[in-house]
């Protein structure tokens, strides 16, 4: 009877622990700093130039909600679909921009401003310069390329491509060459935010002319003397 009773005592103690835990998890606040990611909805014909991707979002609520949140668990969303004039802007962030679970609550944004530079998008069309790398075999040489399309369209935040004059490709190498060849190669972007559109591909046809070395000029011959009368 003795055991039992400690039984039924050291039983009693945990429930009673059990219950005190769970009524904390659920009643107590707790608070905890995330790192969430901004999403932006741009204005259809803009492009964002270096915007801010993350910042610290400060939730509060109870402790098992907060013990279970990831920092995935909460956004950051930025709408400028009324912003249209291109330059940059201040955005300021409330509590109304945070996408957090049921039961959380945001107390602080930080950076509670950000700045966005809005810029339009243009399409631009540029030339094509191949990029040469090594040397044809046995003191061969180029000839004059070709490039088909020699113009690619590129679409990009018109600042970017105002200073653009023409793109490169990826390296075409020439060691070991000893005719003439054509090969489908890559052109560069200038810019993460700058997009080849058009050929779909990305890729350039490059025609490479290889010229045998000349052939060197014949050695002059001999001319023949007079002899002397006697």
């Amino acid at each position: 009877m003795r055991t039992w009773g400690l039984r039924l005592l050291a039983l009693g103690i945990a429930i009673g622990i059990w219950f005190n835990a769970s009524v904390e998890d659920r009643l107590v606040s707790s608070e905890k700093v995330v790192e969430a990611s901004v999403s932006y909805n741009r204005p259809r014909g803009f492009v964002i130039l270096n915007s801010v991707q993350n910042v610290n979002v400060r939730v509060s609520g109870s402790k098992k909600s907060i013990r279970q949140l990831s920092p995935y668990m909460v956004d950051v969303s930025v709408d400028l679909g009324g912003q249209r004039p291109a330059g940059i802007a201040t955005i300021a962030l409330t509590p109304d921009n945070v996408v957090v679970p049921d039961g959380l609550e945001v107390v602080s944004i930080e950076p509670n401003t950000i700045r966005v530079d809005l810029e339009k998008e243009v399409s631009q069309r540029l030339p094509v310069v191949p990029k040469l790398e090594g040397e044809p075999a046995g003191g061969a040489t180029t000839g004059k390329l070709e490039v088909s399309p020699n113009q690619v369209l590129v679409i990009g935040p018109e600042p970017i491509l105002s200073r653009i004059d023409s793109l490169t490709t990826r390296p075409i190498v020439l060691d070991s060459r000893t005719s003439s060849f054509e090969e489908p190669v890559e052109v560069i972007p200038p810019d993460p935010l700058v997009q080849i559109a058009d050929p779909p591909t990305g890729k350039v046809t490059v025609t490479v002319p290889i010229q045998p070395p000349a052939e060197p000029p014949a050695p002059p011959k001999p001319r023949k003397g007079k002899g002397k009368k006697t």
